[in-house]
C-alpha cells in the first residue's frame, strides 16, 4: 500500500473526529461531499484520505453506494489520549469565551494550564478550532479569537436577519436538493434523537444543525444567500458549542428540521417556508429568554 501524505493522514485524522463528534458507529454511511465541506476542503484529498481509512480497514467502498463505516475510532489517528478530551475541551473554552472569562488572546500555555491538557493535545485542538474559523495564530506568538463573546444586544439583529434570508430561501426559483443529501440529513437527525445524550454533544450537534441550514442555503441556487449562511453558521459556533437548553430542545430542534425534510421532499416549499419561520422565532425567543445570542 502506498504511503499516505501527511495532507491525507491529517484529513483522514480530521474525519475520525468528525466521526467521533457526530457518534456515529460502524454501519453509518459517510459523504465525501458533505465531508469536504465540513473540513473546507476540496473532495480531492477527502477522497484520498477515506481510501487511506479504507486501507486500514476503518472504511469500506461500495461503488455507486458510498463509503461505510466499518469501525467506531477509540481515538484519533495517532493520538491514544482520551477520545472526549478534545470535545470537552472545545465546549469549556466555548464556555469561558462566550462569558467572558477567556480574553481575545492566548496562548498554548494559558489553554495547557487552564484546561489540564498536553501541549500535543493543545495543538490539535487550536488547530481544529482554527480549523472551523474560531481562532488564528498570531504573527510571532500566541493566538486570537475571531470573534466577539456573546454580545446580548446582537440577539435580535442576527435573527431577524436569519428570518429575512432563510425562509425565503427555499422558495428562489432554482432551489433544488439532491435526494441523497435529504437521506443522509433524515439519518443524521435520527442518530441525534436515539443516541445519549453527554456534555460533548453539543459540538456535532451544532455541526450537523449548521449542515442542514448551509445545505439548504446552497439548495437556493443563490451563492449570495449561500455566502450569508455560511457566515452566520461561523458566527454562531461558539455560542451553540456552549449549549446549556438540554436535550429536550435537542429534540424538538431535530423533528421540526425533519418536519421540513418532508414537505420539502413532497415538494410543498411554502409549508417548508413557513415552517422556517416558525422555527427560527421559536429559538430566537427561547435564546432571548434565557440571554443568549
Amino acid at each position: 500500500m502506498t504511503t499516505p501524505t501527511r495532507l491525507q493522514q491529517d484529513i483522514a485524522e480530521r474525519i475520525l473526529q468528525m466521526v467521533r463528534e457526530d457518534g456515529l458507529e460502524a454501519g453509518a454511511w459517510l459523504n465525501e461531499n458533505s465531508a469536504a465541506r465540513r473540513l473546507n476542503v476540496s473532495r480531492t484529498p477527502v477522497r484520498a484520505a477515506l481510501d487511506y481509512l479504507a486501507g486500514q480497514g476503518v472504511v469500506r467502498r461500495h461503488p455507486n453506494k458510498g463509503v461505510e463505516l466499518l469501525s467506531t475510532p477509540t481515538t484519533t489517528a495517532g493520538n491514544g489520549g482520551n477520545p472526549d478530551a478534545t470535545e470537552l475541551a472545545m465546549v469549556k473554552i466555548a464556555h469561558d469565551r462566550e462569558t467572558g472569562q477567556l480574553p481575545d488572546d492566548i496562548s498554548e500555555l494559558e489553554v495547557m494550564r487552564r484546561y489540564e491538557l498536553g501541549r500535543p493535545e493543545v495543538q490539535r485542538l487550536l488547530a481544529r478550532l482554527a480549523d472551523l474559523d474560531m481562532v488564528e495564530r498570531k504573527p510571532g506568538y500566541g493566538w486570537r479569537f475571531l470573534h466577539d463573546p456573546r454580545d446580548p444586544s446582537a440577539h435580535d439583529e442576527r435573527y431577524r436577519f436569519r428570518l429575512l434570508i432563510e425562509p425565503m430561501a427555499l422558495l428562489e426559483p432554482g432551489f433544488s436538493l439532491e435526494q441523497g443529501w435529504i437521506d443522509e440529513m433524515r439519518a443524521r437527525h435520527r442518530e441525534t434523537l436515539e443516541r445519549p445524550w453527554r456534555e460533548a454533544s453539543s459540538i456535532g450537534f451544532y455541526e450537523m444543525n449548521a449542515d442542514f441550514h448551509e445545505g439548504l442555503a446552497a439548495a437556493s441556487g443563490n451563492r449570495y444567500i449561500h455566502s450569508a449562511i455560511r457566515r452566520q453558521n461561523q458566527l454562531r459556533r461558539l455560542s451553540n458549542y456552549d449549549w446549556v437548553f438540554g436535550f429536550e430542545r435537542v429534540v424538538v430542534n431535530c423533528r421540526e428540521h425533519l418536519q421540513m425534510l418532508d414537505c420539502l421532499e413532497a415538494g410543498d416549499r411554502e409549508l417548508a417556508s413557513a415552517l422556517m419561520r416558525s422555527h427560527l422565532q421559536r429559538a430566537s425567543q427561547l435564546r432571548r429568554a434565557n440571554g443568549f445570542d
